[in-house]
């Protein structure tokens, strides 16, 4: 009977230790699968064209200034009365979830500078409590915001006509998405800030995941 117990004994632990086993390697397998996930999910799209705006302090910005630097941009108005206020507290959530030591920059473009001033950008950026180091609001010539928005970051920014708008604030047909761009000024990711499926939790939590693996790219 002794022997017995003890062949079962033996037999329940060698079990144990093989469904350890089995539960290790899986957990492995699922840590590989979530990294090569990552690494599939940030192709190169393009490369961002030198450029030369203003921010709101009235400082000139050039992609040179984002050399060695991750930044997420997003395209808005201030005068903007759909989804701009709400990416705006989108962008200024990410600001404040991003980790201190990260060198990343957030970079807001206005489709409307004939109204949005370096003034204007400065007072919506107070209003949304941007740290002037980390997030930049860009304006300038007209045709110069768009080689930037729509052919180097690829968001859309198409002008209403005036029989078009359903107010007077109703000015721009845009993009509601982040983009994300590597230390060498290509493009490397798009995230949707709305619509059906997106949970503001996730999609910055996506971001950030993107930032960091971006910042250890040599």
């Amino acid at each position: 009977m002794n022997d017995l117990w003890r062949r079962s004994g033996r037999l329940l632990w060698v079990g144990v230790a093989l469904s350890l086993c089995l539960l290790l390697v899986t957990l492995i397998l699922v840590a590989l699968k979530s990294r090569a996930g990552i690494a599939k999910s940030l192709p190169v799209y393009g490369q961002i064209a030198d450029f030369t705006l203003t921010n709101q302090n009235g400082r000139a910005v050039s992609l040179a200034n984002f050399r060695g630097r991750v930044w997420v941009a997003d395209v808005i108005f201030t005068r903007c009365a759909g989804p701009c206020l709400k990416m705006s507290r989108q962008m200024k959530d990410l600001q404040e979830s991003l980790p201190p030591k990260s060198q990343a920059k957030l970079v807001t473009l206005t489709t409307d500078p004939d109204f949005d001033t370096p003034s204007v950008l400065n007072a919506y950026a107070k209003r949304f409590g941007a740290d002037n180091e980390r997030w930049i609001f860009l304006t300038g010539p007209k045709q110069a915001i768009m080689n930037v928005a729509i052919d180097s970051l690829k968001l859309t920014a198409i002008e209403k006509k005036p029989e078009e708008r359903e107010s007077p604030q109703d000015l721009f047909i845009h993009s509601t998405i982040f983009v994300l761009v590597d230390k060498r000024g290509q493009l490397r990711g798009v995230f949707e800030t709305s619509g059906e499926g997106v949970e503001p939790l996730e999609m910055k939590q996506q971001i950030i995941s993107a930032v960091k693996r971006l910042e250890r790219e040599a």
